[in-house]
């Protein structure tokens, strides 16, 4: 089927829909990870995989696929959102992760789904892919990010700081001069430390320096919760453990070394080509390794779900997906 063009007016979010189900999914260890179920429960299966990591899923997120069509499975992963315990890093790793998208297919009774997700949603997304290509319709991809220490580099220690230094500062002032030759290890100290208040005040400054850059508009786009401090140390602790640790890949370039065993599957890419968090370096990489994905580039957008453009070409995405 053929590919939709961008020629027609922007679409616009799918209404407000309740979920129908939802519980807890014990795993193989400590955790239990919250799930929910929305639309059509005959429709096609879609799996929903949130940003951060420690991010949380968010009741708009269901609002990229038409509810009479598809079957729209969520879920917090391991020590965010309402999953238990929270801010947990013990046995909390990619793999853990991909081992319980796998339990809860099985659980709901999927046989195969679409995957979705953005930022670090698409790392996980393009590595459950990799590993169970089998259980894969088509991938719908957003703000691509490939885990990688230039990535890590940019946005964390220099690059990024370059196009918000008044927010940088903000992002610097929790570190003392001498650490912040390393700042994800400066800040990896703190988030894991005894000291519970220097552990929430480092995980809002991460969080917020993160949430004031993923819209084109800045700090004036940044959603309240990045300034929360209980959304702030699951966020910040998680997101900084998994990077600290580079996502527990065997290799750096993990997902691109492996990408030839996905390319027979459809694949949408939303990437904004302004996006300061994960910049568009990552998602021409994926496509130049990976020449029948649909790349996407939305030409007034940064990293942010929410902007306009993203928004219309992952509603054309998914009603693409869809109807294959």
């Amino acid at each position: 089927m053929a590919l939709p063009t961008n020629d027609a007016p922007r679409r616009d979010l799918y209404p407000e829909i309740e979920a129908y189900n939802s519980g807890w999914m014990q795993t193989d260890s400590i955790h239990e990870v919250y799930y929910e179920e929305s639309g059509n429960p005959d429709g096609l299966p879609v799996i929903v995989l949130h940003g951060g990591p420690g991010g949380a899923v968010n009741p708009g997120m269901r609002r990229y696929f038409d509810p009479a069509r598809y079957r729209i499975i969520m879920f917090d992963q391991r020590g965010c959102g309402l999953s238990r315990p929270n801010a947990s890093l013990e046995n909390n790793t990619t793999w853990d992760l991909i081992a319980d998208i796998e339990r809860l297919r099985e659980l709901l009774g999927v046989d195969k789904w679409v995957v979705f997700g953005g930022s670090w949603g698409s790392t996980l997304s393009l590595t459950y892919a990799i590993k169970h290509p089998d259980r894969c319709l088509a991938l719908i991809l957003r703000g691509i990010f490939l885990l990688t220490k230039k990535e890590l580099h940019w946005f964390y220690q220099d690059g990024a700081s370059m196009i918000f230094p008044d927010v940088w500062e903000r992002f610097l002032a929790p570190i003392p001069e001498a650490e912040r030759g390393d700042l994800m290890a400066a800040y990896y100290k703190r988030l894991t430390g005894d000291d519970v208040e220097e552990q929430r005040r480092c995980a809002v400054a991460w969080a917020t320096w993160e949430g004031d850059t993923v819209s084109v508009q800045g700090p004036s786009a940044r959603p309240d919760k990045f300034s929360e401090p209980d959304f702030a140390v699951a966020f910040a602790r998680i997101e900084n453990w998994y990077f600290t640790n580079g996502g527990f890949f065997d290799s750096e370039n993990w997902i691109l070394e492996n990408v030839d065993t996905i390319r027979h599957l459809p694949c949408w890419i939303a990437q904004g080509r302004f996006d300061v968090v994960t910049p568009i370096s990552g998602a021409w990489a994926l496509h130049r390794a990976w020449p029948e994905a649909k790349l996407d580039v939305v030409g007034d957008a940064g990293h942010a779900s929410s902007e306009p453009g993203i928004i219309d070409s992952l509603i054309r995405g998914t009603d693409w997906a869809a109807s294959l």
